[in-house]
């Protein structure tokens, strides 16, 4: 465009004039035919270097089609992962609902309950089972009173947004995992593909989606960090094979998927270390890796306790 209105500006100029006898028409003359070369020049200069691009220029349209198509392969990620991400809600009723009442205290819960926290979870398959973080649910967990209930918050394939109350199904305090059962009747919902962590390598690209503070489908990024970290779990044993991670995982991230670039599962967020007083992640981040989860939550799914306990 820069070349074609170059050249729509020189078919206005006039058309040298002719020299006369006079003293000052030949030199405006030669000023005329000098700006006319040097604008002839110029645009010769440009096409040519749009016809026979700078390595330089090369080197920069290479770079800027390499992020273009990096951005969309993330964003396309996100999109792809997303729906099978969902928001968890810790509610405290204000006394024990009967079977009537239950799902309308359920919508009102600001007038008849409080939010004691939120967490994050991901679909497991279609019956409706959710992983997520035993700490998250960990009041409903060993509620003994009745007023404790789980609010779970997601979309289903169409992108349908619902909510439906999380029941308890199994958990297991040593590797900080839980299993939520929702009721999905009427809804497809996306289950996430599971991957391996076995095959990490520090250095590899991670993303973690959750709900920071509250904050629906939340995507940070990173690198894997580190592997076989040892970190506390719930009931103060150590979960050892940890991943660590710089994607930044905050209050409200707890029991989101770590996911790899292919948008397979390789972890579950669990903990941060966080600055202190301030309450903000260091960048020093921690999940539980699938293969561990995968160990575990077939188990919890069937028998409602892990395999440890069982014998």
């Amino acid at each position: 465009m820069a070349l074609l209105s170059l050249q729509s500006n020189l078919s206005q100029l006039p058309n040298p004039t002719i020299a006369s006898t006079t003293k000052t028409i030949p030199s405006l003359t030669r000023r005329g035919a000098l700006a006319f070369a040097s604008s002839i020049l110029a645009s010769s200069c440009l096409a040519f270097s749009n016809l026979n691009p700078t390595p330089l220029a090369l080197a920069q349209n290479h770079l800027q089609d390499e992020l273009e198509q990096q951005e969309h392969l993330l964003v396309h990620l996100f999109e792809e992962t997303s729906p099978s991400v969902v928001f968890i809600k810790d509610i405290e009723l204000s006394k024990v609902p009967t079977p009537s009442s239950n799902q309308v205290m359920m919508l009102n819960e600001d007038a008849d309950a409080k939010v004691e926290g939120t967490g994050s979870g991901f679909i497991w398959d279609q019956f409706g089972h959710v992983v997520t973080n035993y700490h998250v649910v960990a009041k409903l967990a060993t509620d003994t009173s009745g007023l404790q209930r789980c609010k779970v918050f997601l979309v289903d394939a169409k992108g349908n947004s619902f909510f439906s109350e999380g029941k308890i199904i199994g958990f297991d305090p040593d590797y900080d995992l839980a299993v939520l059962k929702i009721d999905v009747d009427g809804h497809e919902i996306r289950p996430v593909v599971v991957g391996q962590s076995k095959n990490l390598h520090v250095g590899q690209s991670c993303f973690a989606i959750g709900n920071p503070y509250g904050y629906e489908n939340t995507l940070t990024t990173g690198v894997v960090s580190g592997l076989g970290r040892e970190i506390p779990s719930p009931n103060g044993r150590a979960i050892k094979g940890a991943i660590q991670t710089d994607a930044d995982i905050n209050a409200g991230n707890s029991g989101g998927p770590l996911i790899d670039s292919y948008g397979h599962v390789i972890g579950v967020n669990t903990a941060t270390f966080t600055r202190k007083g301030s309450g903000m992640s260091s960048g020093v981040n921690f999940a539980i890796p699938i293969d561990t989860v995968m160990r575990t939550v077939p188990y919890l799914i069937v028998y409602g306790t892990p395999y440890s306990n069982r014998f």
